[in-house]
């Protein structure tokens, strides 16, 4: 089962309007679209997108163009004069007791304290850039959720890769949507199924297949990571950068 994602079919809609909210702290993550109060009462998400629904066994997403390709090739410019990517150990993965360099460059931004563990190293959050405080407002005005972190990946070309892997680590809000940004290069994007993976696999389930085109944007909701690994392979034929953002929230209380 293969996708082609294109823009124009429409999930939902949502009414143009600014949307006042509370203050809130600063570690928390909230959905807008939940918050119970006279004040937001009545009110709509200011950045309305036209949605494509994403659905199999176990997965639910949602697909669409985020920003126009003049903003979207703007934001990548100002990206790649703001963002510091690791370097050393942070920038190395620990995988079945051995430790190897991650094929592309990383980084990652956040609420002040935050930190994030995954393959075995713990990488703390810098400050948010002002671009990155643009794109994750614009995420939240568009899907009513508030994210407290972002991991940035910068793939030079399409050697540069990501292996299949879940986003469930412990501290990741289970209940939370994870929202993947993409500027630059579109590159395909493959979900596989948890009980289909490998020659010993117990299941025949097709993978999914999409394209992530520049200023798209991908919400991952639950329970997608329970479900489904998902891979950014490589493609020789790619030779432009791309940079992709994934927003999430964080629970200082679930925390190791």
């Amino acid at each position: 089962m293969e996708m082609s994602v294109k823009q124009g079919q429409v999930k939902r809609s949502c009414t143009s309007g600014s949307s006042p909210r509370k203050k809130i702290k600063q570690e928390e993550c909230v959905n807008l679209k939940e918050m119970d109060s006279d004040e937001d009462e009545g009110a709509e998400f200011s950045h309305p997108v036209p949605w494509q629904k994403i659905e199999a066994e176990g997965l639910d997403c949602d697909y669409a163009l985020l920003f126009s390709k003049k903003e979207a090739d703007h934001l990548f410019r100002q990206l790649e004069e703001e963002i510091v990517y690791s370097t050393g150990e942070e920038a190395k993965v620990h995988v079945f007791g051995k430790v190897y360099s991650i094929p592309r460059k990383q980084a990652t931004y956040g609420d002040v304290g935050l930190t994030y563990t995954y393959s075995g190293v713990t990488r703390s959050a810098y400050p948010w850039t002002p671009t990155l405080e643009y794109i994750r407002d614009s995420v939240t005005k568009t899907t009513g959720q508030m994210f407290n972190f972002v991991l940035v990946n910068r793939y030079k070309d399409g050697r540069d890769h990501m292996g299949e892997h879940r986003d469930d680590e412990r501290e990741l809000d289970p209940l939370r949507p994870i929202a993947s940004v993409s500027l630059g290069a579109a590159r395909d994007f493959i979900f596989r199924h948890r009980d289909a993976r490998g020659k010993q696999s117990s299941r025949s389930i097709e993978p999914v297949k999409l394209e992530l085109a520049n200023g798209s944007l991908l919400l991952m909701n639950p329970p997608t990571n329970t479900f489904w690994y998902h891979s950014l392979p490589i493609r020789k034929k790619v030779l432009s950068p791309r940079i992709n953002l994934t927003f999430r929230c964080i629970l200082l209380n679930r925390k190791k």
